[in-house]
């Protein structure tokens, strides 16, 4: 039976020499627990489903499913598995694309063990832990103008400009002669690049911007 006073802890990498090094940093705290890993996105959406960690600490650059995507895909099938985005990249872009995928935390790859510790309680107890160098880029971004369009591309255009006009994704899909989940994936993905959480916001955004006609 589970220890339920311990933080149960997944890793995701696709390196297994860091995964060895982490697994060796959450040792040595007793109230730490390394249930699983796994070597790629696909495998951990696969594994949390089964495994249900409290805390996944996460990479960001894999193949194929890279750590953003996985996090999404995470945290909207298990919300009470919290991300803990763990990278050696601090670029501006890497750092949004994970939060707004919906990581708590964000940290370097040399932070120290007992550093790391205290995101993953922090995390579990509903904490975000941001590296400095994260904290900078999310500063410099929210200093910058919005990109014009926010790389919408045409036929996200499209689905946004009868989002406005009152369309559902099924009187859309049968506009635009496309499968329902063709359109709820251009939703999804309209959503995450206006930093928005509904239909409603990106709507409002939109008009408010004159992203479409």
């Amino acid at each position: 039976m589970p220890d339920s006073s311990r933080i149960r802890v997944m890793i995701v990498d696709d390196h297994a020499m860091v995964r060895r090094g982490l697994a060796a940093f959450l040792s040595v705290f007793d109230d730490l627990e390394l249930i699983g890993e796994a070597s790629s996105g696909e495998e951990a959406v696969r594994l949390v489903a089964a495994a249900q960690p409290d805390v996944v600490l996460m990479d960001l650059v894999m193949d194929q499913m890279d750590g953003a995507t996985a996090t999404r895909a995470i945290r909207q099938s298990c919300p009470k598995v919290q991300v803990v985005a763990l990278t050696s990249f601090r670029e501006e872009m890497l750092v949004q694309k994970a939060l707004q995928a919906g990581a708590i935390s964000y940290l370097l790859k040399n932070v120290s063990a007992d550093e790391l510790a205290a995101a993953i309680r922090a995390a579990h107890a509903g904490r975000s832990t941001l590296a400095p160098e994260a904290a900078e880029a999310l500063i410099h971004a929210a200093a910058q103008p919005p990109a014009q369009g926010y790389d919408l591309t045409a036929r996200e255009r499209d689905v946004l400009e009868l989002m406005v006009k009152g369309l559902s994704n099924m009187e859309i899909a049968e506009r635009l002669i496309v499968s329902q989940s063709t359109i709820k994936t251009h939703v999804s993905s309209i959503l995450a690049k206006l930093s928005v959480t509904s239909r409603t916001e990106a709507v409002a955004l939109a008009i408010q911007h004159h992203l479409v006609h």
